[in-house]
Parts: C-alpha cells; sequence; structure tokens
C-alpha cells in the first residue's frame, strides 16, 4: 500500500550532548545570549557577511582576509575549497578572533562532489526520493571531508519554462513531485543528526517563484497571483521547512515588483511568522545590492536597510550590510535587537552544526570520494533517471549480437559534457563516457565512433561524410546529442530549444541510410524534436546524467536495466507553446479532440469564422509532445479494476483509492504508478488535474499487484480568494495511470 505524504512530518533534531557545548535547543539558546551579551557590534555584523573566493587571492590568504577573521568581520565563507585554507581560516577565527565563533564554510554541492550524479531534473525524473536521499547523503559525505559544512541545495523552484537555463536544477512543474524530493534531499544532506561530522546544512533556494521568471529569462520579473504562489510555486519550500531545512536563499527576482532579498511579506510573514522557521536566510550572490539595479533601493545604505527590514539575516559577498547597518542602528533607522535575531538565527545553525565542538575536518578523503559502492549508487540513479520516449517497432532494447553499430553527435564521449551544469568539483577523468561503455560491451571492433560534431553547437558540416560512411555499413545507428552542460544552469536561457548547431541537419542525413537510429539526448532541459522525431526509430532522454551516464545507457540500450525514468515536466512540442504544464486551469472554452481543425485542413478563401472556438495553437493543437509523468519501459503494463473504498467522504477522513497493475509483456519492468484528482468546481478555478500520489512498483512477465493510495481530505485544500487553506465539498474526479494524459477514471463526493 502506498500512502501520500503531501505534508512530510517535521524533522526533530536529536542532537548529541556534549561538552563544552551542549546542543539541546535550551542550551544553546543560553550560549547564543551569552556570545550575544559579549560581542560588539562590529562583531555582530560580521557574522552576517559572507566571502567567496574573490575574497581570496587566486587561492591564497591575504593578510587583509586573515585580518578580517581575526577582528570577527567574516561569518562564512563560500567556494573555499582547499583543506589547508579552510583549516587557517577556521583556527584564526576559533584562537585568534575575540569571541572565537567558527566559520561555516558553503558551496554550492548541488548534484555531487566528486561522484557526480544526475542533474536535479534528471533526478526528479526517477521519481524515486529514496535513490534523491542517498544521493544528497553520499554528497555530504565527500564535502565534508574538505571542510564543507553547508550546501546551497536543493533547488526547489517550480519550472513551467524549459527556455529557463535553470530548470535542469529544478526538481520539475508539479509541487507535490518536488515536495517529494525536497524531503528526501534535506535528510541526505543533513542526515539524522546536523551535527554529525558527515551532515551539511541544506539551503532551500530561491525563495521564492524564480522558477516562473518572465519569459523563462534568467533574473526576470516574477507576476503571480498569491494563490499561485501559495498552492504552488511555495509548497515545496513549505515541504523543505517541515524537514528541517537549515538556511533558506531568497532568489534574485522580484515577486509582483518587490526583489526577494528586501521581501518582507515573503521572509517574514510567510517563512518566520506563518512557518516559524528558526535558521537563517541568506542572499543570493550580490543579490542585496542588486535591488539598486531593480529600482528597489537608491544606494547601497537604502539596500541595507531593505533588506535587514524584511529579516535578511546573511548577505553573500556584497558589503551592504557590513558598510552600512552600524550607521543605521546609530541613526535609529534599524534596532539593534533585529540585528541580534540576524546573528542568533546564524549562531543557531552553528551550534546545530557541531561547528563549536568539531570545528575541523578529520576524514580521510582517500576513503570516501569516488567509491565503488558511491559510483553504483550514481550508475543507478542514472538508470533511474533515463525516461524513454520513443521505442518504434521496439527496436530498443538492442541485442548484443547486433552486428556492427555506428555512433555518431557530439557528446558519446564528452566526459566533462555529461557531468552537466553546476559540478565545480566533478572532474571529467571520473566520466565513464557512453562510448567507452559501448567498447566495453561490444568490443572496439563493433564499435565505429564518427561523431560528426566535435560539440552541440558545431555548424561546419565537414565531419559528416565519415558519419555517414560509417551508418552505411553498420547495422544500427547510435546518436548521442543534445546540449553542452554550460548551454544549460544559471544564465543559461535559451530562446530556442531545438538541437543545437546542425545536429538536426546530421540527423536528417543519418535517417536517410535508412538504419535503424536511436536518439540519445544529453541535455539540461526539454529538447523540442518536433522537426526530427520521426526520423527516429527510438529516443531517450539521458538528461546530463553524470560520472556514470555511460555504463547507465549502455546497461538501458542493452537491456541489463529497463529504462526507469518518467518527465517531471511537460515536454513540449514547440518553444512557441511555452508555457505548457498539466495541472493549468480550465477555460470557459477546453480544447476537444473531436472539432479541432489543424492549420492545413482550413479551406482555401473561407469566409472568416473562428472555426472551433476552443483554446489551442492552430498550427501544432493542444497537446504537448509527451505528457507530465509519462515514460515508456521494455514491457506493457495494464491497468484495471479502479475502486474506492467510499464514494463519499466527510471532512476529515480519508479513503482508499486502488487499481490492479499487469505485466502484461514478456520482460520484467517497473512502473511509475500514479494518482490524479480534480476538483470540479471551487472558489476559484481548479485545475484540470493534480497529482496526489505515486509510488514505483517491479513486476516480473505477467505478474499483476494491486496498488492502494490513501487520500484524505486535506490533501484536497487550497488557498481561497481570502487566502484562508479550505477544503471545500463538492464533486471530485480521480485517476490512477501511467502518466497525467491517461489513466483510470472515477468519482467521488466530499461532505462537510
Amino acid at each position: 500500500m502506498y500512502h501520500c505524504f503531501l505534508v512530510p512530518a517535521i524533522v526533530v533534531f536529536s542532537c548529541t550532548c556534549r561538552k563544552p557545548y551542549e546542543t539541546t535547543d535550551k542550551m544553546i539558546e543560553r550560549k547564543i545570549d551569552s556570545l550575544l551579551s559579549d560581542m560588539t557590534l562590529e562583531e555582530k555584523i560580521g557574522q552576517t557577511a559572507q566571502r567567496g573566493e574573490s575574497s581570496l587571492n587566486n587561492g591564497n590568504l591575504s593578510e587583509e582576509i586573515k585580518d578580517a577573521v581575526r577582528k570577527g568581520r567574516v561569518g562564512s565563507f563560500l567556494n573555499v575549497t582547499n583543506p589547508d585554507n579552510v583549516k587557517e581560516l577556521q583556527r584564526i577565527a576559533i584562537e585568534e578572533s575575540r569571541s572565537g565563533i567558527p566559520l561555516i564554510f558553503a558551496r554550492d554541492v548541488i548534484h555531487g562532489y566528486k561522484t557526480i550524479f544526475p542533474i536535479p531534473l534528471g533526478l526528479a525524473a526517477t521519481w524515486n526520493p529514496g535513490v534523491v536521499e542517498k544521493c544528497a547523503r553520499i554528497s555530504a559525505e565527500e564535502a565534508t571531508t574538505a571542510g564543507i559544512k553547508w550546501t546551497f541545495a536543493p533547488m526547489l523552484d517550480i519550472c513551467r519554462d524549459p527556455r529557463w537555463g535553470r530548470i535542469a536544477e529544478s526538481p520539475g512543474e508539479d509541487p507535490f513531485l518536488a515536495s517529494a524530493m525536497a524531503k528526501a534531499y534535506i535528510k541526505g544532506f543533513q542526515g539524522d543528526d546536523l551535527s554529525s561530522i558527515t551532515s551539511i546544512a541544506a539551503c532551500a533556494k530561491h525563495f521564492a517563484a524564480y522558477g516562473a521568471a518572465e519569459g523563462g529569462r534568467d533574473y526576470n520579473s516574477v507576476s503571480i497571483s498569491e494563490q499561485l504562489l501559495r498552492d504552488v510555486y511555495l509548497k515545496p519550500f513549505y515541504t523543505a521547512q517541515q524537514a528541517g531545512a537549515a538556511t533558506f536563499m531568497a532568489s534574485f527576482n522580484d515577486v509582483n515588483g518587490v526583489p526577494s532579498s528586501g521581501n518582507e511579506f515573503l521572509l517574514k510573514q510567510i517563512l518566520r511568522d506563518e512557518w516559524g522557521f528558526d535558521g537563517f536566510v541568506v542572499s543570493d550572490w550580490e543579490s542585496v545590492t542588486e535591488m539598486i539595479n531593480h529600482g528597489f533601493c537608491s544606494d547601497t545604505m537604502d539596500a541595507a536597510r531593505r533588506a535587514a527590514m524584511a529579516g535578511l539575516d546573511m548577505e553573500m559577498t556584497s558589503t551592504a550590510y557590513e558598510k552600512y547597518l552600524e550607521m543605521l542602528i546609530q541613526d535609529n533607522i534599524i534596532n539593534e535587537k533585529q540585528l541580534d535575531e540576524f546573528v542568533r538565527n546564524i549562531l543557531r545553525i552553528k551550534f546545530r552544526l557541531g561547528l563549536f565542538e568539531q570545528p575541523y575536518t578529520t576524514r580521510n578523503p582517500e576513503k570516501v570520494l569516488l567509491t565503488d559502492d558511491n559510483l553504483d549508487v550514481a550508475r543507478q540513479a542514472a538508470i533511474q533517471s533515463i525516461v524513454l520516449l520513443k521505442n518504434q517497432g521496439n527496436i530498443l532494447p538492442l541485442d548484443k549480437s547486433t552486428g556492427k553499430i555506428a555512433v555518431a553527435g557530439p557528446l558519446a564521449d564528452a566526459p566533462h559534457e555529461q557531468l552537466g551544469t553546476w559540478i565545480y568539483d566533478g572532474e571529467a577523468n571520473d566520466s565513464r563516457t557512453p562510448l567507452a561503455a559501448l567498447r566495453n560491451y561490444l568490443g572496439q571492433d563493433r564499435v565505429v565512433f564518427e561523431p560528426g560534431l566535435e560539440y552541440s553547437r558545431q555548424k561546419s558540416r565537414e565531419g559528416f561524410n565519415k558519419s555517414l560512411a560509417a551508418a552505411e555499413n553498420a547495422d544500427v545507428i547510435l546518436f548521442f546529442g543534445g546540449e553542452e552542460a554550460i548551454l544549460s544552469g544559471e544564465a543559461h536561457s535559451r530562446a530556442d530549444i531545438n538541437l543545437p548547431g546542425a545536429q538536426e541537419e546530421l540527423i536528417n542525413r543519418l535517417s536517410e541510410t535508412n538504419k535503424p537510429l536511436v536518439l540519445i539526448i544529453l541535455a539540461g532541459r526539454p529538447i523540442t524534436l518536433s522537426n526530427i522525431i520521426d526520423k527516429t526509430d527510438a529516443v531517450i532522454m539521458a538528461w546530463h546524467p553524470g560520472t556514470m551516464g555511460g555504463p547507465a545507457i549502455a546497461d538501458v540500450l542493452f537491456g541489463k536495466s529497463s529504462p526507469g525514468g518518467r518527465l517531471p515536466v511537460t515536454w513540449p512540442v514547440t518553444a512557441g507553446q511555452i508555457p505548457v504544464y498539466y495541472n493549468h486551469n480550465n477555460t470557459g472554452r477546453p480544447p476537444d479532440e473531436d472539432t479541432f481543425i489543424p492549420i492545413d485542413s482550413i479551406p482555401v478563401g473561407i469566409w472568416q469564422t473562428s472555426l472551433d472556438n476552443t483554446s489551442h495553437y492552430r498550427d501544432i493543437g493542444f497537446k504537448p509532445q509527451f505528457p507530465f509523468g509519462y515514460g515508456l519501459t521494455y514491457t506493457c503494463f495494464e491497468y484495471s479494476n479502479i475502486r474506492l473504498s467510499k464514494a463519499v467522504i466527510h471532512t476529515g477522513e480519508a479513503f482508499e483509492i486502488s487499481a490492479d497493475i499487469h505485466n502484461t509483456g514478456l520482460r520484467e519492468g517497473s512502473e511509475i504508478v500514479q494518482l490524479y484528482v480534480r476538483d470540479l468546481v471551487g472558489d476559484i478555478v481548479r485545475p484540470v488535474k493534480e497529482l496526489k500520489g505515486f509510488t514505483r512498483i517491479h513486476l516480473q512477465p505477467g505478474e499483476q499487484q494491486r496498488v492502494t493510495f490513501v487520500l484524505s481530505a486535506d490533501d484536497l485544500a487550497f488557498h481561497n480568494r481570502k487566502m484562508e487553506l479550505v477544503t471545500e465539498p463538492g464533486q471530485f474526479k480521480v485517476w490512477i495511470g501511467k502518466n497525467s494524459d491517461e489513466g483510470l477514471e472515477a468519482t467521488f463526493e466530499l461532505k462537510k
């Protein structure tokens, strides 16, 4: 039986008491009181200052930065990973500063440290919180060997626009799936005990609604209703807070005209007052002073004032607080008690991290980094992230007895590119590429590699002829295309999300050989395929799969493993269809397949009319290329016998929805069974479908399993026009299915 997890349990910190600093919450607060009472104003402001790698001199410690630490003018560093520098800076803070308060060393450990896992969007495609938790745990265990105790992850921005480069870091478009991933990341990074030597503080970012940036352009404005903000974009953040996330990061964007770093509604009303968050909030890189560019602040002093009034605890790299907080306090514009609260929040996390007791790392990295166990988890995570999008004529899996295989495309042997975005510490030399894995499977002689293109953006056709000649003499063509790692991530939004460079042209040319053609995409976002999908026999989405991407892809291609992923985002037909997402509202004139008239069916010279009078695009219709939750396997699953334990439920009650899932194919396989609900009438228009549960099952050929979900009346709650969280009585539809577009349907009624 599978139970929904809409509201995760709160994580309680169970820190072990140690001398000289006991770490129960009451003792922590008493220690903080003692420290605050003895700290100078300069030392308090210092705790709010985070300095970056640029604070150092080519990686060397300057006397200036040493002196700043000695005087208590720095509370945290990011991107300082040289173990000797970490140790020396920490030693100065502990032994030479007046207060003896330890530093926190932070790093963007996003999807791995040395062992690199699939990008977060790929991890979301696993629909497996257990795998995500394992990846985050390994990331923490590896990163702490360098003294890193804080990661700027997980990124929990709901994204409905794949043009946005940072969709690669996103958990996708759905708040329920994203919330499941949020809880898994927090548990993995922070472990059972935040003070453990292998735990790192998580940072839920970017707060808030960064994924809704206008036009999918990074750093851009967000205009959003409060109801949509609360019911969609804030849900994974709430789950992160409930799961015990130690820190939050304010986002770059403005929300309805107010930049997040100075947004009192977000940072005080919601995060502190409504949710009860007691960790600290850090700005994004220089986002405090960037409020001047927004036109929200007149100068740096005004930026410090706005951020402080909003409740921002720590400033990343910019120096508005350092320069002006003391003056603002002296002029009675900011109360020193506000600064004390910032420092209290920061010290609380330092205590919970055990930094006062264990400020230095003592772990041997050789026994932790890139171990066989870590690499095996990376391989399994990649396998479960891979989504089979098309398999015409069941060309996949390939048989190991297949003759010659022509390998083409710019990403078959690109060890750095397969790691993806935000891999500061990952090494290309550790990557195992698809080409190497294929040769390991079949031997050197049977795999002919002629890429045709040296990198994904290349427009030169110089290599085409060699690639085509190899294809002519092969039995199967494997084309590894997509994007280089640099084409997704921060500041890498794209207006056109087709395959870049001359990849489409080469695929078209290869298809003319009439050999079976399999497209394997390695990318940080969905890639629009309308120009080439009909030229392929099979399509696999491998995302940027990380260190073990090559063996994982080979395992899937040859059927050692079945592709385990499902789409965490809706896949558009063209960029002009964006934003496209499954959980949209209905319109007064919803599209209808039976009445829709495509552009090429309109008679020439027809009298001016609105034709079918529904909401769609005349040239591509109204359906995506692939729906949210979609993914094929190497076997067939049939759904039948949907049943509800109750047709009518009342407020406060729960009930069961179940269905039989039958593997009718000839291979064993895994299926991700998904539960969707629709509230037919509400105080505001409700989405056409909302994910409310999912579970992964594994069935042998011929095996059948009954899958049961538990749904409560509370799971149906939403914010009404008064911003009250309500569950309204009425009629509901419910589906159990393979994806958001298909499934068995039933109805139930909720009464008071």
